[in-house]
């Protein structure tokens, strides 16, 4: 199994993005292309299978046991529908993943065929927070579903965490977020 640095979507996306519409300050300032001493953020690869990429996830939730084989094969297929985009920032110096955060795009019939954003598993390792890497991939992903033209972005999150949220402009919806588990 080759696990490869082939990204999971074009990175000049990143680069592309209209940073001056970001109303979120940092200090010290970091940007997608500046975003720390020796961190690269980027589109996840395959290769992140063996830079702690499951590791990372699995400080937010149950990663369960993921072979290589497995990785790949969801890797590809998310890269296939071209609607999943996985952000990771690499530390350089440590040659481990520190960070990801997920936005999916969901085609809709609603509001003339748009799509809608969808931001999910936004996690920062216990040895990087601090460094505003969770703001930082909160702004891209926000500023990215605006790019590729969805009419909104949502995400779901712990009531502790909704402040955090509101910085961005995000704001509680009339909706109750509803589930029906299958699985732990």
């Amino acid at each position: 199994m080759l696990l490869d640095e082939t990204p999971l979507f074009d990175p000049c996306l990143l680069q592309d993005l209209d940073w001056s519409s970001n109303t979120i300050s940092f200090s010290p300032s970091i940007s997608p292309c500046n975003p720390g001493e020796g961190l690269v953020l980027r589109p996840l690869c395959t290769a992140d299978f063996n830079r702690g990429f499951l590791k990372v996830l699995s400080e937010l939730t149950h990663t369960g046991d993921v072979t290589a084989e497995q990785f790949a094969k969801k890797f590809e297929h998310m890269k296939k529908t071209g609607d999943y985009y996985v952000l990771v920032v690499d530390d350089a110096n440590l040659g481990q993943i520190v960070a990801t955060a997920t936005l999916i795009t969901e085609h809709k019939f609603i509001h003339c065929c748009a799509k809608r954003g969808r931001v999910e598993e936004v996690v920062v390792s216990d040895v990087c927070r601090g460094k505003q890497l969770g703001k930082l991939m909160l702004t891209t992903l926000t500023l990215l579903s605006k790019k590729l033209n969805c009419y909104k972005v949502t995400l779901e999150c712990a009531p502790k965490n909704v402040a955090f949220y509101e910085k961005f402009g995000y704001t509680a919806s009339d909706e109750q977020y509803m589930q029906c588990r299958f699985y732990n």
